[in-house]
C-alpha cells in the first residue's frame, strides 16, 4: 500500500469509529496487508484488493473469547 492509502484508511477507521487512537503499521508479511493497531494495542489486519480496476480494503478482526465479557454478566441483558 501507499502511503496516501495508509493515511486514508487510517483517517477512514478514527473516523468512522469517533478515534484518534487508530494507527497502521507494515506487517512482517510480504503480501502488503498492514497491521492495525488500537491505542497501542494490535487488533487486526488490512487486506488491500484490486479486481477489474476497483480496489477494495479488508478488514480482518479476531476477537478471542476470553476477552469477551463473562456471559453471567446482568449488564449483558
Amino acid at each position: 500500500m501507499t502511503r496516501t492509502e495508509i493515511l486514508r484508511i487510517r483517517k477512514y477507521l478514527n473516523s468512522k469509529f469517533g478515534s484518534d487512537k487508530f494507527s497502521l503499521e507494515k506487517s512482517q508479511a510480504s503480501d502488503g496487508s498492514m497491521e492495525v493497531h488500537y491505542d497501542g494495542e494490535f487488533i487486526g489486519m488490512i487486506y488491500r484488493d484490486e479486481d477489474e480496476g476497483e480496489v477494495s480494503y479488508a478488514f480482518q478482526m479476531a476477537i478471542l473469547e476470553m476477552d469477551l465479557p463473562n456471559a453471567a454478566d446482568a449488564s449483558l441483558i
